[in-house]
């Protein structure tokens, strides 16, 4: 099959698209041909270089494909499988056997990864995975739109509603509106009824966010984000920040909320070096909190909202598997609003 791997570290030259073995399947796996793989931040910093990750890797979280082999234990399963069936691709990787796992907190297992982090992942035309990680699609969802949704959405439901609590009336601020996880937090907050503030840096992304359902922009490069906060919120704060750009906006993220508010983050796209004034925390009675990707329930959670249009998917473009390097170079220049797609 083709596929994508890097044999070392480093930029957008260092993806090779080449021909390599088929993957074999085992008796408990699924092997699905993959139509479609989004890209996230995750596949830049893998690229470049994070450890645990074995050379040559294949990169890849979000797939969406179908199902072109089954194997012998898998076919007794209820509901079963069916070869050419439409499918998406859970973005993990556990134990599915330890106490954490039992206990459906897949995200706490010692051996979670995301798939294209320690595991090879999804820049190919072939993948042999799980069963228990494939997940049936609506026909109204297509391979492109079903790619966009897995690691962001939820990602950004158990930020929202599995650590944060988030409860209708309450007023949220999402960083970054053009992001995958800021899109999909967005309007999962919308749904529960919210008042949603959000960031971006231009008048057009910040217009698509209000089509989301955002009710206030904020130009990040143009505007101090906590002081239009206060503006908005009557010098109240925000309940819930969504938290996932790092350094740049950290000090900003905690000005913004309200005492007894809450911020959660789940990543560090500009650093991961921040200051915190431990008495701002306590006095305050802050709540920091800290997001890993989600759960397998809570997966199938918020993938039911999107199967039924309530949450939907966003593409910005899409590029052959061949042109990956063009992808890489587009994501790292942030100009997109929405997923970036990758089609075998």
């Amino acid at each position: 099959m083709k596929a994508v791997r890097i044999h070392q570290f480093g930029g957008p030259e260092v993806l090779t698209y080449e021909e390599v073995p088929d993957p074999q399947v085992r008796k408990d796996q699924v092997l699905v041909r993959v139509k479609a793989c989004s890209l996230n931040h995750l596949d830049l910093w893998v690229r470049k270089g994070l450890p645990g990750v074995k050379l040559p890797h294949i990169l890849g979280s979000d797939i969406a494909g179908e199902v072109a082999e089954i194997g012998e234990y898998v076919g007794g399963y209820t509901p079963g499988f069916k070869v050419g069936q439409r499918v998406l691709v859970a973005p993990m990787h556990f134990c599915g056997h330890c106490v954490k796992c039992v206990a459906g907190l897949q995200n706490q297992c010692r051996e979670f990864t995301v798939l294209g982090n320690g595991v090879d992942g999804g820049n190919c035309e072939l993948i042999a995975v799980p069963a228990a990680s494939v997940i049936p699609i609506p026909d109204t969802l297509d391979f492109n739109q079903a790619a966009s949704v897995p690691l962001v959405f939820v990602t950004a439901w158990h930020m929202l509603v599995g650590l944060a609590a988030v409860r209708p009336g309450q007023t949220v601020l999402v960083l970054g509106a053009s992001s995958g996880v800021g899109i999909a937090a967005i309007q999962i907050a919308k749904m529960f009824h919210c008042r949603v503030i959000t960031t971006a840096g231009d008048a057009a992304k910040l217009e698509k966010a209000r089509s989301l359902g955002a009710d206030y922009g904020i130009n990040h490069y143009q505007q101090k984000i906590s002081e239009e906060v206060r503006k908005i919120t009557n010098k109240e704060g925000v309940d819930i920040v969504v938290e996932h750009v790092g350094a740049a906006t950290w000090d900003e993220s905690i000005r913004s909320l309200r005492s007894g508010g809450k911020l959660v983050t789940c990543g560090a796209t500009t650093g991961p070096t921040v200051g915190l004034d431990l008495r701002h925390l306590f006095a305050r009675q802050l709540s920091l909190l800290g997001s890993y990707m989600g759960t397998m329930s809570e997966l199938y959670e918020v993938l039911g909202h999107v199967f039924t249009g309530r949450l939907k998917p966003v593409v910005d473009r899409v590029f052959p598997l061949g042109e990956i390097r063009a992808a890489h170079e587009y994501l790292e220049k942030s100009q997109m609003f929405g997923k970036v797609i990758l089609n075998p």
